[in-house]
């Protein structure tokens, strides 16, 4: 499905991304990890054709979707490919409500009856529906967290991007979207997972693509991270 190879990018004069492979394949969860400032969010920019939007550029390599390649090509043509982003930040619109939050991004591109919709979205997030009339700017951090994953649902993805899934929320909340997470993979929804809970993600994830200084420097399954303290000390322990 996703397939990004040897993928450099970087900001002003200075190079972010130096090798950078990773591969997302249909039903697949996949997960982005490394240090602060390794390039992981560098990385989902270049995918999703942002980094124009931020002072960045592509320096070389190769991204690919399904038969596509995708590489310069700007973001609403990326969205339009099947690419859902839960940015980091969560970045909903403070002023409408949660209901046109969702519906500001609807879409259903493979025809047919659409798997998510408003209705579909509140059944899971049920706290969303309670505060369809509140706009984004009234929410909690963990409900603008919801909203941002049923902004991205409403697209229909084929590819789930979440940056940085629960970084800043309370735990119960945190706990609710794993379970959401777990929910999404069961039902084959392909997702690529930037987080920093490695007990979690380890548990939830098909693979993991570790990065350092923008490069990959290892790729392997659950089992595999849980076997190579050396992997988890070098990389991803502060």
């Amino acid at each position: 499905m996703l397939a990004v190879e040897d993928l450099s990018a970087g900001y002003g004069g200075a190079q972010v991304l130096a090798g950078v492979t990773l591969a997302v394949g249909a039903g697949e969860v996949v997960t982005l990890l490394g240090r602060n400032g390794m390039g992981k969010t560098t990385t989902v920019r270049a995918v999703m054709g942002l980094l124009p939007a931020v002072g960045g550029r592509v320096l070389g390599g190769r991204i690919g979707f399904g038969e596509q390649a995708i590489l310069g090509w700007p973001p609403h043509r990326v969205g339009q490919l099947g690419l859902g982003l839960v940015p980091e930040g969560r970045q909903v619109f403070p002023t409408l409500t949660v209901e046109e939050n969702l519906t500001a991004t609807a879409a259903n591109r493979a025809g047919g009856a659409p798997r998510w919709t408003l209705a579909t979205v509140y059944r899971l997030f049920p706290r969303l529906q309670e505060r369809r009339r509140n706009t984004g700017a009234q929410l909690s951090g963990g409900e603008q967290q919801m909203l941002a994953i049923g902004r991205a649902l409403m697209t229909n993805p084929r590819l789930l991007i979440l940056d940085e899934a629960t970084e800043g929320l309370a735990p119960l909340i945190r706990a609710e979207i794993w379970a959401v997470l777990a929910r999404l993979k069961a039902e084959g929804q392909a997702i690529l997972l930037i987080d920093k809970t490695l007990s979690e993600v380890m548990r939830l994830a098909d693979r993991h693509v570790v990065l350092e200084k923008g490069r990959t420097v290892w790729t392997g399954s659950s089992e595999a991270l849980a076997a190579s303290p050396k992997v988890r000390e070098t990389y991803l322990h502060v």
